[in-house]
């Protein structure tokens, strides 16, 4: 029988690594065992955890939530061609400018480990102890946080370290000035949409939903910054250091894999427990969350680009502008246009 009931210290344990993780003189977490392979940090048991609970859900035939890239169906902006065309052409800064932002949203993660959730044993009938949501106040949340931003104290570098060493490879420290992160990149809702459960646990819910949608949005952030990064085509003159990048990109998909892992599992089982209202009767989670997990997709697969479109092309436009030749390559980037 799988063990299911984990402590704190376990979820946030370090495996044992033969080496240490350092990238352009900068102290990162994770590390490389033995055999010069790449180890996620703190996952020395919550893997082992996580398809513990993804194989109870198995065993009871519960449907795992769907969460991948085929949920996006707008385009990225600039595609793949355009960024690259940009790169050939000596415009650097739109994609310095992707990569340190990224980095920058991903260290507001950090806030993740400074989180109290509410105990979901409050408005489930059924047992949690042996499961993702019955864990998320002993150390799913504490050991995601530190994954995006670090660990306070560790003078370890989270993901947002490792985005800034990806950029640096390539373009070299302080290639730009610094550019600034939208206030927000999750759907916010107005009002309540779960009145049934207390407050504080729709928030939370309806967070994790948000939450997962951003790393599914993440996995495709990180195709295209292996195929243009990666492009022959581009830093030939930096060939084995964009090599490095993207094999760097690669080890933050590996860390946030887990990510995607323990919010399809929490979801999946709030979808399937009976939750009690506050009104005194119950309900099948899925009846409360299905309304809310569409709406959350659609924001994330279109509004929220229908939304941002038009600013999105005109910082692009004036970028593009800006430079000596601007005029004739904003010509040829528009007609790449998927």
């Amino acid at each position: 029988m799988s063990k299911l009931i984990y402590s704190q210290e376990e979820l946030e344990a370090e495996s044992d690594y033969a080496t240490p993780h350092v990238e352009c003189g900068l102290r990162l977490h994770g590390g490389f065992n033995a055999d010069g392979e790449y180890v996620s940090p703190r996952t020395k048991y919550r893997w082992n955890a996580i398809n513990a609970w993804q194989r109870e859900l198995q065993k009871q035939n519960v449907e795992i939530v769907e969460a991948t890239t085929a949920l996006l169906t707008e385009p990225n902006f600039p595609n793949e061609a355009q960024a690259v065309f940009l790169l050939q052409n000596g415009i650097q800064q739109p994609l310095w400018d992707s990569l340190t932002i990224t980095g920058l949203i991903e260290a507001r993660g950090k806030a993740l480990a400074e989180f109290t959730p509410p105990d979901f044993q409050d408005i489930i009938v059924e047992d949690i102890s042996g499961t993702a949501l019955g864990h998320m106040g002993k150390g799913l949340m504490t050991a995601h946080g530190w994954d995006e931003g670090g660990k306070e104290g560790s003078a370890l570098g989270g993901h947002d370290a490792m985005w800034f060493a990806t950029r640096d490879l390539i373009f070299g420290k302080d290639k730009f000035p610094l550019a600034s992160p939208p206030e927000s990149i999750g759907r916010v809702k107005e009002g309540r949409e779960m009145e049934g459960i207390p407050a504080e646990h729709e928030m939370l819910i309806s967070f994790l939903m948000n939450l997962l949608m951003i790393e599914v949005r993440a996995e495709r952030a990180f195709r295209f910054y292996e195929a243009v990064i990666g492009h022959a085509e581009v830093f030939k003159d930096k060939r084995e250091e964009a090599k490095h990048a993207v094999m760097m990109v690669n080890r933050i998909r590996t860390d946030e894999n887990i990510h995607v892992a323990w919010l399809k599992v929490a979801i999946s089982e709030f979808r399937n427990f009976t939750i009690k209202k506050t009104d005194g009767t119950q309900v099948k989670g899925a009846t409360l969350l299905d309304p809310i997990w569409k709406n959350m997709v659609h924001w994330h697969a279109v509004e929220m680009h229908e939304a941002n479109r038009e600013n999105n092309h005109a910082e692009m436009d004036a970028k593009i502008l800006a430079t000596e030749k601007g005029v004739e390559i904003i010509k040829g980037f528009k007609k790449l246009a998927a």
